[in-house]
């Protein structure tokens, strides 16, 4: 009974003492629900995701930003955006997929889909590279065949550096100059065509030039003639089956449209084979 009693004793004290001791400094922390950011973010834009929709150069502008929409670049109204790097974007937004299918069709030249197919979303990263390996191809195939010919010959050879130069003011002053030309005589025949539209059809058709060089390092005279005509006439029909609808609206000046496209582009199979493979020893 007595241990009893002492048990009940010692249990008030405690409980007492318990309910005594108090913690001043204590405060009470309440987590609210995080708002970390989702990753990836749910408004992922590009290629990638899906979201993304190409810019259309039908109205012959530089699309803008959407309203609303963001941009790392202050934007610039007016005319001077087309001076600005940030209005050429979205024309380099292509993947190894997009390229090798356009390069496709510019080998097929009497299909004549390549404007429908890349209306909505005209490129200058391929027409870039194009232009830029057909400049080296050109310098060092040319070179080759000099060399070769001086050999067997039992020549002395040097190498001309200036061959790398010309071929780079021939590729990108051509890519660049005649879309524009032509951009400007469709406007005049009231058939206008897109500026970049132009940029992108041209680019592409000089693709065939590449393994038309790679060929004519065969040292037959005949052979290197037959190789840049056929050359000159695919990359021709290419450009005017694709734009055969502005053409058509152009009236009876057509026959002006089509003949330019064709003379010109032969003119540059021919000074291919003139300058890079008339060998003089």
């Amino acid at each position: 009974m007595m241990s009893s009693g002492y048990t009940s004793l010692d249990n008030q004290k405690v409980s007492g003492s318990v309910a005594a001791v108090s913690d001043p400094g204590h405060v009470s922390v309440k987590f609210t629900d995080s708002s970390l950011q989702t990753f990836p973010p749910s408004q992922a834009q590009g290629k990638i995701s899906g979201g993304y929709r190409p810019p259309r150069d039908a109205d012959d502008s530089f699309s803008k930003p959407a309203h609303g929409s963001s941009s790392d670049e202050p934007e610039s109204g007016g005319w001077m955006r087309k001076f600005m790097v940030s209005a050429y974007k979205q024309y380099f937004d292509v993947d190894t997929s997009d390229v090798l299918e356009r390069i496709k069709d510019s080998l097929i030249p009497f299909r004549g889909s390549f404007t429908e197919k890349t209306a909505s979303n005209p490129d200058l990263y391929g027409p870039f590279w194009i232009s830029t390996t057909l400049i080296f191809v050109a310098a060092s195939i040319g070179t080759f065949a000099t060399y070769l010919a001086h050999k067997l010959q039992k020549k002395e050879w040097d190498y001309d550096i200036n061959m790398v130069t010309w071929s780079a003011c021939l590729f990108y002053g051509y890519v660049t100059i005649v879309p524009v030309v032509l951009y400007l005589l469709l406007k005049y025949f009231s058939a206008p065509s897109g500026l970049i539209q132009l940029w992108c059809l041209y680019g592409y058709s000089l693709f065939v030039f590449i393994p038309a060089l790679c060929l004519s390092i065969v040292p037959v005279e005949i052979f290197r003639w037959v190789v840049a005509g056929v050359a000159g006439i695919m990359s021709a029909t290419f450009v005017a089956h694709n734009l055969k609808v502005h053409i058509a609206s152009a009236g009876e000046r057509w026959l002006l449209i089509v003949a330019g496209i064709f003379l010109l582009q032969l003119g540059l199979a021919v000074v291919l084979k003139l300058y890079l493979f008339t060998v003089t020893v």
